[in-house]
């Protein structure tokens, strides 16, 4: 990484976006030892130009900023911040800087099959994911067939509440099953969007 600090002054604007709902929950700025100490902590720290030194979000409130990844733009003089954050953002008490609401349930599928990914690697005692694992492909496969059945079933002649249920367990189980073969949701986003016509 070879920021220009130089060209603004020895500071440069820090996007700050949440790793799991993509949005922009902060602007802050910069300079090389903010830099510095944000990848030493692995917590975002900005030089504050009102208070005139470095500043670790969440030093008082405890609402820090874990940081997941650090990227700098094609001019070199911009960051961009992936963030797990821990708590609100804004000292207001708002999710982000900019009043928005930081929550996307879609993309709690995407946290599902990270967490699904980990105990396929873990594999702790005591987990049903776990157990799924551990009796194969075949009875992963059964229970996808058996969800499937099931969410059929409440979608013609059950209630709406218990076919969303029934998906539910359903996509549940076809992430395992995946997962047990080595791919991922993300494969079938790219496969539907080959397949999508405007």
């Amino acid at each position: 990484m070879n920021i220009d600090f130089e060209k603004m002054g020895g500071l440069v604007p820090a996007i700050i976006q949440d790793s799991f709902t993509s949005k922009v929950l902060m602007l802050g700025f910069m300079n090389a030892e903010a830099l510095q100490k944000t990848k030493e902590l692995g917590k975002v720290t900005f030089f504050s130009r009102t208070k005139n030194r470095l500043w670790t979000k969440g030093e008082v409130s405890g609402n820090f900023l874990m940081v997941d990844s650090i990227t700098e733009d094609c001019d070199k003089d911009t960051l961009l911040i992936k963030v797990r954050p821990v708590g609100p953002v804004c000292h207001t008490g708002s999710d982000t800087c900019f009043g928005e609401s930081n929550t996307e349930d879609i993309m709690f599928l995407k946290y599902l099959q990270d967490f699904i990914d980990r105990r396929k690697k873990e594999m702790p005692e005591g987990s049903y994911t776990t157990s799924l694992f551990k009796k194969g492909i075949n009875r992963m496969a059964q229970k996808v067939g058996e969800e499937a059945v099931e969410t059929v079933i409440e979608a013609t002649n059950g209630t709406d509440d218990r076919l969303i249920y029934e998906a539910s367990d359903l996509i549940y189980h076809l992430i395992v099953l995946l997962t047990s073969k080595g791919y991922r949701l993300e494969d079938l986003a790219c496969e539907l969007k080959k397949r999508h016509k405007e």
